[in-house]
């Protein structure tokens, strides 16, 4: 399937699939969406914990994990897992342009070891930033009770409406800690539905640049 690299509204890079009509980030702005939906409104609940395990729903680009690790940097330990069923190239990894926009050249190494690490194994990026990429469906998770955070970025609801049912969102509330979060760009009366169904209590929030509101989901036990 054709996919193309295209530049979103903050001057960021983005893949776009052009028969399904989506793309893997908001074009009004790759990075500032990230940063909007899943630093501000997720990470930064936890600036007072030393140590954080998050579970990324669409590993994709890479992007949420790099800025994680940049906004990670004084914490004593990040163990991050990334879920993506269909790996992007290393010509397009190579075409994101998100250490140049985020002006950190310095840490470009760090951006390249997060693609070209082993996959299925947990992998040292930094002294403390532990990243374990898995290859897997998302119906096929079965973890429970391990992570404080969840990024939930998998393709939009229109496109695969299946990704954002009550089934998986029992699995994200069965994957968190007690009182761990969920956030996701999405914000639905169907996605909220399923969440409240399978136990999370829900905020509506502000949404990034061009979507009026997200959704925040607490697993309140």
């Amino acid at each position: 399937m054709k996919r193309e690299i295209i530049i979103t509204d903050d001057g960021s890079t983005t893949i776009r699939i052009p028969d399904w009509d989506e793309n893997y980030h908001s074009t009004h702005g790759a990075i500032q969406e990230a940063k909007h939906v899943f630093i501000k409104n997720g990470l930064n609940l936890f600036q007072k914990q030393d140590s954080i395990s998050i579970l990324e729903i669409g590993f994709g680009t890479g992007l949420n994990t790099f800025i994680t690790f940049l906004e990670t940097l004084t914490k004593d330990k990040v163990n991050y897992v990334g879920v993506e069923a269909y790996p992007i190239s290393e010509e397009e990894i190579a075409q994101m342009n998100y250490v140049s926009e985020l002006e950190a050249e310095k840490y470009q190494d760090v951006f390249n070891k997060m693609h070209s690490c082993d996959w299925e194994s947990q992998q040292k990026i930094t002294e403390n930033f532990l990243l374990t990429k898995r290859k897997q469906f998302f119906h096929d998770i079965e973890d429970k009770n391990q992570y404080d955070l969840i990024y939930f970025d998998a393709f939009g609801f229109p496109l695969q409406p299946e990704l954002w049912s009550e089934a998986i969102f029992k699995k994200m509330f069965d994957a968190l800690l007690p009182k761990g979060t969920l956030v996701t760009y999405a914000c639905r009366s169907s996605i909220k539905n399923a969440m409240l169904s399978v136990g999370f209590s829900i905020e509506k929030l502000p949404g990034a640049p061009g979507k009026r509101e997200m959704l925040r989901a607490t697993k309140n036990i």
